[in-house]
C-alpha cells in the first residue's frame, strides 16, 4: 500500500524531528518570492529553528513568479515538507512548518498585493535568481526595455515581476498610512540590499518621484549573505523521505549540514532573533560576501566548468579527480589573497571545509546545474577579483582557466558532439556571437571577450591575461586539461 501524503503532523515517524510549536496559533510575518530548494533549506530553515525555539509571529507566505508546480505541491500538504540533511555518514529528516500558503503571482497578482499590504507582513524576502531581478546587463540598472518591466510601469496593480510587486505593495503601504515591511534578497549577488534598492528606488521614480523620496527615507534594504549546498531533488530525495518519515512528500528537498546567513541588521519592523539559531548578525556584509562570492562561488565554477567538460555528472565526481581537486584548492588560495580581513574568518580553514563540502559524497549537486547562467553569475565571482588580482602584480591564472572553461562550455557542444542549453539569459546572443567563428582558441575567445557589459574594460586591458585565457581554451577545443592542471 502506498504511504499517506505528508498532510499533517500526524503518523510521522517518531524519530523525524517536527515543528515544536502551534502551526496554528503562529501568525505570517514574512512574505517571500521564490518557494525554491535553497529557500526552503535555508531562509525557512532558520525560521523554522527560531520558531522552536523562541516562537513569535514569524510564520511565512510565499509566491511563485512564474510556475506553478511547486506551490500546487507544497499547498496540497499545507505547507509542510521535508528537509533531508545529508553527510557521508547518514541522512536525517526535519519535517519543516514554518510555510504556511503559497501564492501563483501571474494567476492572482491581487491576492499577492494584498498580502504585501497587510502591516502584519513585515519582511518581505526573495530568492528568485539573478534574471529575475531584471537588471541591464550593460549598465547594471533596471533593464527598462524588459517586456515585464514595461507592462509592470503601464500596469502597477498588476504586475509581473519581484521589483514591480515590492514597489506597489510599499505605495499600498505608504497610502494607507502604515509602515514599510524590509525587502530582503538573499540570493547570491554582491551587495543584494544596495542592489535590490537601486532597481527599486529606479522604478518607483518612473511612477511618482515624491513616493520615491518616501521609500529612499523610510525603507531599509539589508544586505545578506546566504550559503547552503542544495541540489535538485531526485527520486532518491523522494524516496528517502518516505523512508524516514513514513509519509509521501512530493516537496521534499536535500541539502548539506553546513549553513551560513550573514545580515545586516536594518529592519523598518521588527526581524526573527535568526542569530539564536546560528546566523550571524552584522553592521556590514561585504567582506564576507566577498569571501564568499570568490573563494566557493568563483571555485564552484571553476569545477562546474571544467568537471562538465570533463564528462563528470556531479561536483563530488570532480573533487575525485586530485588535479582538478588540487585546482580548487590553488584558485581558492587566489581567492583569499584578494581579500582584506574578513572579521572572525580564517581563510585556510575556510578553504578546508569548502573543499570537505565539495567532497561531500552524499550531495549530488549536478556540475551541469552550477553551470547555468554563467553570464550573471561570472563578474563577481570571477571577473572583478581577476582584475583585482593582476592590478596587484599576480597573473591570475586560474582565473584565467575558469574563464576559458566557460568559454569552452558556451560552444553548447560537448566533446562527443552532442548539443546543450546553455540556460544563460544571453544563450541567443552568445550563439549569434559564435556563428560562424573558426573553432580555435583565439578566435572564440575574441568573440565571447566582446559581449557587451560582460568583461569589465579593465581586465581587457591586460593582453597577458587575454593570451592566456586564448591558449588555456585552445587546450581545452583539442580536449586537453591535463597541462592546465
Amino acid at each position: 500500500m502506498a504511504a499517506t501524503r505528508l498532510q499533517s503532523l500526524t503518523n510521522l515517524n517518531i524519530a523525524v524531528r517536527q515543528p515544536a510549536y502551534d502551526r496554528d496559533a503562529t501568525k505570517v510575518g514574512i512574505f517571500h518570492f521564490g518557494p525554491g530548494a535553497f529557500f526552503r533549506a535555508h531562509l525557512a530553515a532558520y525560521t523554522e529553528d527560531s520558531l522552536s525555539l523562541l516562537g513569535g509571529d514569524w510564520a511565512i507566505d510565499a509566491a511563485s513568479l512564474r510556475s506553478a508546480e511547486t506551490a500546487e505541491t507544497l499547498n496540497e500538504q499545507n505547507g509542510l515538507y521535508t528537509l533531508l540533511v545529508r553527510d557521508d555518514e547518514q541522512t536525517s529528516a526535519i519535517v519543516v512548518g514554518a510555510l504556511h500558503h503559497t501564492y501563483v503571482a501571474p494567476r492572482d497578482p491581487n491576492a499577492v498585493l494584498e498580502r504585501l499590504a497587510d502591516p502584519d507582513i513585515r519582511i518581505v524576502s526573495l530568492t528568485i535568481t539573478e534574471k529575475a531581478y531584471c537588471i541591464d546587463p550593460v549598465s547594471g540598472g533596471l533593464d527598462f526595455n524588459h517586456p515585464d518591466i514595461r507592462h509592470d510601469l503601464e500596469t502597477p496593480s498588476s504586475p509581473k515581476t519581484a521589483i514591480g510587486f515590492l514597489v506597489e505593495g510599499l505605495r499600498r503601504r505608504h497610502i494607507a498610512g502604515n509602515l514599510p515591511f524590509t525587502p530582503l534578497s538573499c540570493d547570491n549577488l554582491p551587495d543584494n540590499g544596495g542592489m535590490l534598492r537601486r532597481l527599486v528606488l529606479s522604478f518607483a521614480n518612473h511612477l511618482d518621484a515624491d513616493f520615491a523620496n518616501w521609500i529612499d527615507s523610510n525603507v531599509p534594504f539589508p544586505a545578506t549573505m546566504v550559503d547552503r549546498i542544495t541540489p535538485a531533488s531526485t527520486d532518491e530525495t523522494y524516496a528517502d523521505a518516505e523512508r524516514l518519515t513514513g509519509q509521501r512528500d512530493l516537496a521534499a528537498i536535500e541539502t548539506e549540514p553546513f549553513r551560513q546567513w550573514i545580515i545586516e541588521d536594518h529592519f523598518a519592523c521588527g526581524r526573527p532573533q535568526w542569530e539564536e539559531v546560528g546566523a550571524l548578525i552584522v553592521e556590514d556584509v561585504e567582506a564576507y560576501e566577498k569571501m564568499k562570492l570568490r573563494m566557493l562561488n568563483g571555485a564552484h565554477s571553476l569545477l562546474a566548468y571544467l568537471g562538465f567538460i570533463a564528462g563528470y555528472e556531479y561536483i563530488r565526481d570532480v573533487m575525485g579527480d586530485p588535479g582538478l581537486a588540487a585546482l580548487a584548492r590553488r584558485h581558492m588560495r587566489a581567492a583569499a589573497s584578494t581579500l582584506g580581513t574578513v572579521p572572525g574568518m580564517d581563510l585556510e580553514a575556510y578553504a578546508d571545509e569548502l573543499i570537505a563540502r565539495f567532497a561531500n559524497r552524499a550531495i549530488a549537486h549536478k556540475t551541469y546545474q552550477i553551470a547555468m547562467d554563467g553570464t550573471q553569475k561570472l563578474p563577481q565571482r570571477l571577473l572583478f577579483p581577476a582584475n583585482e588580482a593582476l592590478e596587484g602584480g599576480d597573473a591570475a591564472e586560474t582565473y584565467a582557466i575558469a574563464v576559458a572553461a566557460w568559454m569552452r562550455y558556451a560552444l553548447g557542444e560537448d566533446r562527443h558532439g552532442k548539443t546543450y542549453a546553455l540556460r544563460d539569459p544571453r544563450e541567443a546572443e552568445i550563439a549569434e556571437r559564435l556563428e560562424g567563428v573558426a573553432r580555435n582558441g583565439a578566435a572564440v575567445s575574441q568573440a565571447l571577450l566582446q559581449l557587451p557589459g560582460l568583461f569589465p574594460p579593465a581586465l581587457l586591458a591586460h593582453p597577458r591575461w587575454t593570451d592566456d585565457v586564448a591558449n588555456k581554451l585552445e587546450l581545452l577545443i583539442q580536449d586537453n586539461c591535463l597541462p592546465l592542471i
